[in-house]
């Protein structure tokens, strides 16, 4: 385990302030060259679009996936559909851990594709954790009970391996009846979308998991989400940049080692499709580009 070198930067009101931009991109670089815990996989090229039914290829996912493998010990998955269901064993191939997403929504046919994928993701053993929805609470696209009754499936056809669900970290406040039915609880914890200046942002990321943990019933609580674009126009008091992506992540992974806490960073790769769906903001999240190349190494 390593952490930071604090004798390598001044913290001045919670930024990190390295003397220049390459002590930033040396320390992100060394942080992940130790692997980080986990981090959020997408492997969408540019053209594909979920929303449209894009078809992924086993090639695609194992490009990116090669990309990715030196610096992370989980990855997390978002769909069991569309070429998605064959990411959890081509990463187990590759000797990674799994936390694995069943996206649910309004279409309830497609919610029984990606159970029914689920599930056998997990019987096959390439599932070390299922999250059966991701924000559905959030987007009010099904009744508490039928989102119940979905986790319920899966925890009874699959009982050796965890199950939970995904969503803002304030929803599992909002509705403890969630809480009693996950064996963990994934947490997605996002200062930059509550408009929180750099400053602020992982003491108020800090909060947000402790709010969860304080009412999680003694379960285990993983941080599903979080992390900061690297470019786009100020949100609120969030200022995306290239220096304060790396500001962001560097303080959010050494305080997750730091407090043993397992987080899956957000995310993998720059995704242009994201434009259509948040605005400018959602193409420039990745650690890596939308063609896969390092980005945080002017």
């Amino acid at each position: 385990m390593r952490y930071l070198n604090v004798n390598r930067y001044l913290l001045h009101k919670g930024r990190l302030q390295f003397q220049s931009t390459e002590e930033y991109e040396s320390e992100m670089k060394s942080i992940l060259d130790h692997k980080i815990f986990g981090i959020s996989f997408s492997p969408y090229l540019e053209g594909q679009d979920p929303s449209e039914k894009s078809v992924i290829t086993e090639q695609q996912i194992a490009d990116r996936l090669e990309v990715i493998r030196p610096y992370t010990n989980w990855v997390r998955t978002f769909s069991c559909t569309l070429g998605n269901q064959e990411v959890p064993r081509i990463a187990k191939e590759k000797s990674l851990k799994t936390l694995v997403g069943a996206w649910i929504d309004t279409d309830l046919e497609n919610n029984e594709l990606e159970i029914n994928n689920a599930i056998q993701i997990a019987q096959n053993g390439h599932a070390d954790i299922l999250a059966i929805g991701n924000e559905v609470l959030l987007r009010e696209d099904l009744e508490l009970d039928q989102l119940i009754s979905y986790i319920r499936r899966v925890k009874e056809a699959v009982p050796h391996v965890k199950v939970g669900y995904v969503d803002a970290y304030y929803m599992f406040i909002n509705y403890p009846e969630i809480v009693d039915e996950c064996d963990v609880l994934l947490a997605n914890c996002y200062p930059f979308w509550e408009h929180c200046s750099l400053e602020i942002s992982v003491d108020y990321m800090k909060k947000m998991y402790q709010l969860v943990k304080d009412n999680s019933k003694g379960k285990e609580v993983l941080i599903s989400e979080t992390g900061w674009p690297s470019a786009g126009s100020q949100y609120g008091g969030a200022v995306p940049s290239y220096e304060n992506a790396m500001s962001y992540f560097i303080q959010t992974q050494n305080w997750a080692l730091q407090e043993n806490i397992p987080l899956f960073y957000f995310s993998s790769f720059d995704e242009v499709w994201k434009i259509n769906h948040e605005g400018e903001y959602g193409a420039y999240w990745g650690i890596w580009d939308k063609d896969g190349a390092y980005k945080f190494n002017k």
